[in-house]
């Protein structure tokens, strides 16, 4: 089951316009709610790299692959990692 987190979306969310460092908790409890366990995952959206690295690494463990899509920069989706033994 294929499952997109819209970080910009998170974000916006709890914080307004501006994603902040300050906040990152919420945004990864947000981000593991929403990935729920052994999902692929597909990260998305204008946010902060380092969101998206923070974000990335908490789920390694809970996904059963991460991908990266940013459709604007014809990235459709690209594997971050893959924990399926097939």
């Amino acid at each position: 089951m294929f499952i997109e987190i819209n970080l910009q979306q998170i974000y916006k969310s709890t914080s307004g316009l501006i994603a902040k460092l300050a906040e990152i908790d919420k945004y990864i409890n947000e981000a593991l709610k929403q990935a729920g366990e052994g999902n692929e995952i597909i990260l998305t959206g204008a946010a902060p790299v380092w969101m998206y690295l923070k974000i990335a690494h908490a789920l390694h463990g809970k996904a059963k692959r991460l991908y990266y899509s940013a459709p604007g920069q014809g990235i459709e989706k690209f594997e971050i990692f893959s924990h399926d033994p097939y």
